[in-house]
């Protein structure tokens, strides 16, 4: 993958792919007792009488790991990911035991006419182990113009 520098160094159509994060039970209730306390993230027999039918991570939890492993495949250099507003969509639970990674690309790039910089849009999703996709989102970010623009 090419290390981008600066928004000038970005082109539509660009593709971004994450390493992988495993999933387990623990990870899912220890995030759920803090953040998204209902049943079908703290206990699996409860969560078997759910819409779930067993236990599955927090949407927000889902949320919180695919920023790290955008954060961790660097889309924008050392530059960091400054969010500006998207939108979100949860297509399917994230189970104890799934290996999880982002596959991302390039939609638009918009320079501002006014600031040093530009406003990427981009289409995340994440899939599990089976190449299903659980999670999808559309950042809209600022990334730095190079100095001598």
């Amino acid at each position: 993958m090419t290390t981008i520098a600066w928004f000038d160094d970005l082109a539509v159509g660009m593709q971004f792919k994450s390493g992988e994060a495993r999933i387990t039970a623990p990870d899912i209730k220890r995030f759920a007792a803090e953040f998204d306390p209902q049943p079908m993230h703290l206990d699996e027999e409860a969560a078997a009488k759910t819409f779930f039918k067993g236990l599955a991570a927090s949407g927000w939890h889902t949320a919180s790991i695919a920023m790290r492993l955008l954060v961790e495949t660097r889309p924008f250099g050392d530059h960091p990911i400054i969010g500006i507003g998207g939108g979100v969509r949860w297509l399917a639970p994230v189970r104890a035991g799934d290996a999880l990674h982002l596959e991302g690309e390039i939609e638009s790039l918009t320079p501002s006419k006014s600031k040093p910089q530009g406003t990427v849009n981009m289409k995340w999703t994440m899939y599990n182990q089976d190449g299903q996709a659980v999670y999808a989102f559309t950042p809209m970010t600022i990334v730095p113009r190079r100095p001598d623009m």
